[in-house]
């Protein structure tokens, strides 16, 4: 049987994000990362969701962003696989 109860995953805006890193530290399943932006190992960091099903959508980094860098955006739980 197929899941498709609505889930909200965070949606991250590179223009808005410093890399400053509260999303991160804040989520508890710790699905969120910082990803360098560009081809070198130092630079400008950004927030990057890497484990979309593990997200439980409880919003609390989007809460936490000072920069009003994230958006959570409801999805089918098919489509978070």
């Amino acid at each position: 049987m197929t899941n498709t109860t609505p889930k909200a995953l965070p949606t991250i805006d590179p223009q808005r994000c410093t890399g400053c890193g509260w999303c991160i530290a804040v989520c508890p399943p710790h699905v969120l990362s910082l990803q360098v932006l560009g081809t070198g190992p130092w630079g400008p960091k950004c927030s990057t969701l890497h484990d979309a099903p593990g997200c439980t959508g409880c919003a609390l980094c989007a809460v936490r962003c000072p920069f009003d860098a994230i958006r959570m955006v409801r999805v089918a739980a098919t489509q978070a696989r």
